[in-house]
């Protein structure tokens, strides 16, 4: 597990590793209190199921694709069923999510490459990159799921929390960031990593959220650089 995680830290300071490993333990004692009880975390989800919905949770909440979960799974159980379904017709059953286009083709070419490879994906990350609509995300999230391989399941949220608790990234996409994704594989680099990437998630929709994070309420806030810029400025204000 470390040597996959250690090829790509050459970005990380000692100071920036202890700092994480730090937050990373403090992550995951607020998610055992407050984690939400997300369908696809139940040690009942297949591997089809948290994989397929990482595509539905990008750029939508995680309440709304909670809710229209069971239906969903209900009507396409396996990569089989999905692969046999027309795009029109994915296209239609994804509209109360929306971005109901762009999810029929990356869910339809996903699951015919699952159904003609007996559901298993490639374990090395090159060889991703060539399975149609795998990106950066979605690679990821079949390493970590699948694979058993620490993966960030790296967006917005996860950034905004490294970047406010540490410093901020230097490259407008987060995907090619070399800091940030050291910084997220350093995260996640542990004995249960889909724990790690849930409680990052949770805690961004949470508490450290983009607009009215809760700073005073928050267990990092005598750690996290912006809360004590934040404290900084309220106090020379008063």
């Amino acid at each position: 597990m470390a040597m996959v995680a250690q090829k790509r830290l050459d970005n990380l300071t000692r100071s920036d590793k202890a700092r994480i490993s730090r937050l990373r333990t403090k992550l995951l004692d607020w998610f055992t209190e407050n984690g939400r009880g997300l369908p696809w975390r139940s040690s009942r989800a297949s591997t089809y199921e948290k994989i397929c919905v990482e595509v539905l949770l990008q750029r939508t909440r995680a309440e709304t694709v909670a809710n229209f979960y069971s239906a969903f799974y209900s009507k396409y159980p396996d990569w089989g069923a999905l692969a046999a379904t027309p795009v029109e017709d994915l296209e239609e059953i994804l509209k109360p999510i929306g971005l109901w286009k762009r999810r029929a083709v990356s869910l339809n070419a996903l699951a015919k490459y699952a159904a003609e490879h007996g559901g298993l994906f490639p374990s090395e990350r090159k060889r991703l990159s060539k399975v149609p609509a795998v990106g950066q995300y979605v690679a990821n999230s079949i390493l970590l799921f699948q694979h058993g391989v620490p993966s960030p399941l790296v967006d917005v949220n996860m950034s905004r929390v490294l970047e406010r608790y540490l410093r901020p990234r230097e490259l407008s996409d987060i995907r090619h960031d070399p800091w940030l994704q050291d910084a997220a594989h350093w995260l996640v680099c542990c004995n249960d990593p889909a724990r790690v990437n849930w409680a990052t998630l949770d805690f961004a929709a949470m508490v450290c959220r983009a607009r009215n994070p809760t700073c005073p309420e928050c267990p990092l806030r005598l750690l996290c650089n912006f809360a004590r810029k934040l404290h900084g400025k309220v106090a020379e204000a008063s």
